[in-house]
């Protein structure tokens, strides 16, 4: 039995996305708490040379974003990631969710071979098949920054778990 793109792409990126949302929310209340600043927290990295969680957020959205339309064949819509508060990286997960929760299955399942270039023109260029696109590149990305992000707020702290990350399947 084959498996579609759609299944394996927008339901999981919706999974995943909401479980940040809640997670964000839980560690906002943790700061509060805790009396941290926020700032501290939304800028917090694993390591001097990572990415702070708030850019985490953003790219896990970004890829979220892109690859859905990618796969679809539609233009990629651009966010200006100028976000800097929990608020603000709510409200960028509730674009991002209107965004994907717009696509139906018929308009990505059986573009397996369609031909997606990303950094086209750059010496960085990447050709792939829609399949290959999502399997090999398009999920591992997402679930990176999604794992980081996680990694980040309970290497910080908070109380959060499995459960958390996983959020409701």
């Amino acid at each position: 039995m084959a498996i579609s793109l759609y299944a394996t792409s927008v339901p999981l990126f919706k999974q995943m996305l909401n479980s940040v949302s809640a997670i964000l929310a839980k560690t906002e209340e943790h700061a509060v708490a805790k009396n941290i600043d926020p700032s501290a927290i939304l800028q917090a990295r694993l390591f001097p040379d990572m990415l702070p969680l708030i850019r985490q957020v953003q790219i896990a959205a970004d890829f979220a974003r892109g690859v859905s339309a990618r796969l679809a064949g539609v233009e990629v819509p651009k966010y200006e990631d100028t976000e800097q508060t929990f608020a603000d990286l709510q409200a960028l997960i509730s674009r991002t969710l209107a965004f994907i929760e717009s696509f139906t299955s018929a308009q990505i399942d059986g573009n397996e071979e369609r031909q997606i270039v990303t950094r086209p023109g750059t010496p960085k260029e990447k050709k792939f098949t829609g399949q290959s696109y999502l399997l090999s590149y398009g999920l591992p990305q997402f679930y990176f920054h999604v794992t980081t992000t996680y990694a980040i707020l309970r290497h910080n702290g908070v109380e959060i778990g499995k459960r958390d990350y996983m959020g409701t399947y």
